[in-house]
């Protein structure tokens, strides 16, 4: 029997190739498409590395704190998984196309063990024109607001994954990260009386798409319409930089997909996310 093609990662060498290839798909590809865009390939640049076997226009997987298939057939898989196999977890997820992901994982599964939760069905959506409903309150969040919103950025990173994001490191590297959303003008929200009522995100932002994340409406203005208000909001200020609005959704959050839709999102792939212990 022939031995598998094992893959590697790619270098600076890669680049345009890379960008050629994850361009194909944006919406899909925009989590590991913008920081290639932005840093290029290189490990050290974009903390992670790209892996292929074959080529990026055959095969790709993006490999960081998320492990993310990109393309490729199961053969390809297969080889991803080897690889992830040979040296310690470093992700803390596996996210991308159901397609992949989820054959991914169950090549994975008998040696990283029990996730703490599969996500399999996740509506990845898109919209290319501004909504009108906006919410006029809601606006780009400013760096001395930061530690009200971090607070409201907590509840929702604990209500949706389930874990305390200050765990570890005392919330350093959460607070890092939030701050540097707030200083690229790339966090939204709404307030009242001094708190965080509805915050947002835009997560990811290639060339050409936005990736919205991080919703979330106080509890004690939920039933409102806040979220969808809010929602509105971000995405019309991605649309109207030129670029798609996109986010994705678990399947079973049946008030938050009704938001979108009213929002005007369409759902253009399928998403799903392993989540690791």
């Amino acid at each position: 029997m022939l031995k598998l093609l094992g893959a590697k990662a790619l270098t600076s060498r890669d680049t345009n190739e890379v960008v050629r290839v994850l361009r194909s798909d944006p919406v899909a590809s925009c989590m590991v498409l913008a920081r290639v865009e932005e840093s290029g390939v290189e490990p050290r640049d974009n903390h992670g590395e790209l892996w292929s076997r074959g080529g990026p226009a055959s095969s790709l997987c993006f490999s960081g704190a998320n492990l993310v298939p990109l393309f490729g057939t199961y053969d390809d898989l297969r080889s991803f998984a080897e690889r992830a196999l040979r040296s310690p977890r470093v992700c803390s997820s596996l996210v991308g196309r159901a397609e992949l992901t989820l054959p991914l994982w169950d090549m994975l599964a008998a040696d990283w063990g029990t996730p703490r939760e599969v996500r399999a069905e996740q509506p990845l959506l898109a919209l290319t024109s501004a909504p009108t409903a906006v919410d006029p309150y809601v606006r780009r969040v400013t760096v001395d607001e930061l530690d009200v919103y971090l607070t409201a950025a907590v509840a929702m990173f604990i209500e949706e994954v389930g874990v305390d994001p200050r765990a570890g490191d005392g919330g350093r590297g959460y607070r890092r990260r939030i701050a540097s959303l707030i200083a690229a003008g790339r966090a939204w929200a709404r307030f009242e009386e001094g708190r965080v009522v509805f915050k947002a995100e835009v997560g990811s932002l290639s060339t050409s798409v936005g990736q919205i994340q991080g919703v979330w409406v106080h509890p004690l203005y939920r039933g409102r319409g806040l979220g969808t208000a809010g929602t509105a909001s971000v995405a019309a200020a991605v649309v109207d930089s030129g670029r798609t609005a996109s986010l994705y959704v678990n399947s079973f959050n049946v008030p938050a997909r009704r938001a979108y839709e009213r929002v005007g999102f369409e759902r253009v792939a399928t998403f799903s996310t392993v989540l690791l212990d």
